[in-house]
């Protein structure tokens, strides 16, 4: 089914091809509505899954820090989500209907 990540009333991202890994929806990186998106300066380590780097999104005027997430060189045990992104602070990820 097809999926959708809405933050502050647009929709960010929409795919039916997700990956759920540790309770999060991966999107394909090329799902993204790119015209929201800023890019951080954020990293943060996982043991397993490698090194993360994150997205702002700006939409209608707000800033929503850190709000996306992806592993540009995922570990081996994580190879199911390279090219994939998630989301997180008040991102809603909702049915299509």
């Amino acid at each position: 089914m097809k999926k959708l990540a809405i933050w502050n009333g647009q929709v960010i991202a929409e795919s039916n091809d997700l990956v759920r890994l540790e309770g999060n929806y991966y999107f394909p990186a090329d799902s993204l509505k790119k015209e929201f998106l800023k890019e951080s300066s954020t990293h943060t380590v996982c043991p397993w899954k490698g090194t993360a780097s994150y997205y702002s999104l700006e939409v209608n005027g707000a800033t929503n820090a850190d709000a996306v997430w992806y592993y540009p060189t995922p570990k081996d045990a994580a190879k199911e989500i390279t090219d994939r992104v998630a989301f997180w602070k008040g991102v809603e990820i909702k049915d299509a209907d």
